[in-house]
């Protein structure tokens, strides 16, 4: 290899060795660049917070009907003389519908009551009617009732109802340290009948019932607060009359987001507590009831449940229109608005009025 070869192979090698060092020179200050507008854009992020703090984030979860505790369905008379009832307002969700002479039963249902450090009273305690069973059925619940009608006694027997009738356990005298059901002697019977959660999950555990149930909610609740919107129903005011000896209110107050009930003219207050009874949700469904021919003669009612009533859902003082679909026994009720999509319900206890499909509710 001659002398200008070999000059020209050092010169490209030092050529080569430049242009890398420009190479990586040029890196470096690029990275460099770029960690010092990170650390730029981090520091005003930084400064951003310290001026507007982030708003705390709203708890996602449902409280009304958390956990798996299964529920625990009881029979409630609604007849005045049974007025004013316990622990309603402990309720998640109260069923009330037409029974015989016009009057209603309610049937209360409860999840997840701690009973550790307090029991809870529930009462009067009245006897089955076999349509509410349907309803204690879609929701899992073990069923507390003192009696039954004929069509009841078929319907447990049949659908396998975890049913607890409280004629087995009633002492007929005021309660003491054992009673599992008593009588109170504020009131004369039949409408003194009480129970309790504690004494009802003893009775489970002798029945060997399960407590405990993976069961979805029949109700879609949403923790973030429905508002039905400006197109919605105003309804700062609910009038349901179920028959001429009995009709029932509920009224908005705006302080509280709830409705205030009224049963017969009167404001309803909680037997334990003087509380007034009031709700967050409610909703109203019209299902056709006849008199059953059974020979009888007590004027005691049918319900057409399978079918795809009408009704409203009302929440914070606003209604709008729903359909109620139930299909068969157990299954679950579907509350859906007029576009066929489920409803949202708002966190917090639910009133179910299922009235006769003429009945004239009003709302204002």
């Amino acid at each position: 290899m001659d002398k200008k070869t070999k000059r020209l192979i050092v010169i490209a090698v030092i050529m080569f060795i430049v242009l890398v060092a420009i190479f990586a020179i040029k890196v470096y200050h690029n990275k460099n660049q770029e960690g010092q507008t990170v650390k730029t854009e981090m520091k005003e992020v930084e400064e951003m917070a310290e001026e507007e703090p982030v708003a705390e984030q709203k708890n996602e979860q449902v409280k009304i009907f958390s956990g798996n505790n299964r529920p625990i369905a009881f029979m409630i008379d609604n007849n005045v003389n049974a007025q004013p009832q316990s622990s309603l307002n402990q309720a998640y969700l109260v069923y009330e519908i037409i029974v015989e002479g016009g009057e209603t039963r309610l049937m209360a249902l409860f999840k997840g009551v701690d009973v550790s450090q307090k029991d809870v009273t529930v009462g009067p305690i009245r006897s089955a009617r076999h349509y509410f069973i349907d309803y204690a059925l879609e929701n899992d619940a073990i069923y507390s009732h003192l009696g039954q009608s004929p069509q009841a006694e078929s319907y447990i027997k049949n659908f396998n109802v975890a049913d607890i009738n409280g004629q087995i356990y009633d002492t007929g005298k005021a309660r003491t340290g054992t009673s599992l059901y008593w009588r109170e002697k504020a009131k004369k019977a039949p409408h003194n009948a009480y129970t309790s959660i504690a004494s009802i999950l003893k009775i489970c555990e002798k029945q060997n019932y399960k407590t405990t149930s993976d069961k979805k909610s029949v109700l879609h609740y949403v923790a973030n607060e429905v508002n039905l919107g400006e197109t919605a129903i105003s309804a700062p005011k609910i009038t349901i009359p179920y028959g001429p000896g009995h009709t029932v209110q509920y009224v908005y107050d705006e302080a509280t987001g709830r409705y205030t009930r009224y049963s017969k003219g009167k404001k309803q207050v909680d037997e334990q507590t003087g509380e007034d009874v009031t709700t967050k949700n409610l909703i109203v469904s019209f299902i056709r009831n006849t008199t059953l021919d059974d020979g009888e003669g007590k004027g005691r009612q049918d319900l057409s449940n399978f079918t795809n009533a009408k009704g409203y859902y009302i929440t914070n003082g606003k209604a709008i229109k729903i359909t109620c679909k139930k299909q068969y026994v157990g299954g679950q009720t579907q509350y859906v608005d007029e576009a066929g999509n489920e409803i949202n319900v708002n966190d917090g206890n639910t009133w179910i009025n299922i009235c006769p499909i003429d009945s004239k509710v009003t709302l204002e």
